[in-house]
């Protein structure tokens, strides 16, 4: 085990780290040599990624500790970080003092970044979808975390720094770049949605502090835009109508969208989230997915499932038609190829 979580923490550094936090990279690395931390990070709740766990429940609690000497090296905690080359002894320390408080956090919290800028890619297809059938949209997100992404119609977009969307009179603008072919005129005009349905094992409430910062402590140190676009994103997900429910979304789909108006389309969407899904239950998602087409059409948008692609599905009657394939987008989506798909119809 410890070899495995070893490189774990490894490849984390090298494929997911570099050029995005030098903090982490260098931590990441020290750790995977380090065999009394990979033994305490062993403890973290089974199918959640270890490295992302662990340093984000290290981060919460430095956020409560800030005067602890580990915050003069995090970024999102100082304005002026000290230099990295110090920095393990400070992390272990800090590990180690607060081992009680940080097993419980890698017991009962789960990864669940809610990446905002997300939207930026999954906007065009939710405007494409609704200009199309001239149905009011029903969202149904699975591991919705805090349903941010279920609020994607009331924030502003920019592509590529000239195409802007204007939605809400929020300081909030999604700015990401388009480097595929161009977006669909729909972009341009507001669609309606009717219902918003998020699922996680373990729903985030943006009216909780405690959730609010966990929310804050995934995000990683370096990255305060991100930091700046959670705190905006807030406040309108407050004043919307999101149904959050606890649960295990396999079990749950179908019984859910029995529930939902047939007058609206229904769009079953997901980000970064089913890699954390054994295998056997991804084909099951499917087939519950495929239950539902029975009764209606619907869509599912999603990654991770089988592959890194961003894939547009259109699923009736048993059946999923391809709409779209677009190329793995950048994780936190500053960057996505769009591709025009051909024609598809009911």
């Amino acid at each position: 085990m410890i070899t495995t979580l070893s490189k774990q923490f490894s490849t984390f550094a090298k494929n997911e780290c570099h050029n995005s936090s030098p903090l982490y990279e260098y931590l990441a690395m020290r750790i995977a040599e380090d065999e009394e931390l990979l033994l305490f990070a062993s403890t973290s709740a089974s199918g959640q990624p270890t490295p992302n766990l662990l340093f984000a429940a290290v981060h919460y609690l430095l956020m409560a500790h800030h005067d602890d000497q580990l915050a003069r090296f995090y970024p999102s905690l100082t304005t002026t970080p000290k230099p990295l080359d110090t920095v393990y002894p400070f992390f272990k320390k800090f590990v180690l003092t607060y081992a009680d408080d940080l097993t419980v956090l890698l017991q009962e919290r789960l990864v669940q970044t809610n990446e905002i800028r997300r939207c930026a890619y999954l906007y065009p297809m939710m405007a494409e979808i609704y200009q199309k059938h001239h149905m009011p949209l029903a969202f149904i997100e699975i591991g919705a975390s805090a349903g941010l992404q279920l609020a994607m119609d009331q924030y502003n977009y920019c592509y590529n720094d000239t195409l802007s969307v204007h939605n809400s009179d929020s300081a909030l603008v999604l700015a990401s770049k388009n480097t595929g072919d161009a977006l669909p005129p729909a972009i341009s005009h507001p669609f309606v949605v009717s219902q918003r349905i998020g699922i996680d094992l373990n729903p985030l409430d943006v009216t909780n502090d405690e959730d609010v910062a966990w929310l804050q402590a995934l995000i990683w140190p370096e990255h305060q835009e991100r930091r700046t676009r959670l705190k905006k994103a807030i406040p309108i997900v407050r004043q919307l109508d999101i149904q959050l429910m606890k649960g295990d979304a396999i079990e749950e789909l179908v019984a859910i969208s029995s529930q939902i108006n047939k007058e609206t389309m229904l769009v079953v969407f997901h980000t970064h989230v089913a890699n954390q899904i054994p295998l056997p239950l991804r084909h099951q998602l499917l087939d519950r997915i495929k239950e539902i087409s029975m009764e209606r059409p619907l869509y599912h948008c999603y990654n991770n499932l089988f592959d890194g692609q961003l894939h547009q599905d259109l699923v009736h009657h048993g059946e999923i038609k391809s709409i779209r394939t677009i190329e793995q987008p950048d994780g936190h989506a500053r960057w996505f190829k769009w591709k025009v798909p051909g024609t598809e119809t009911i």
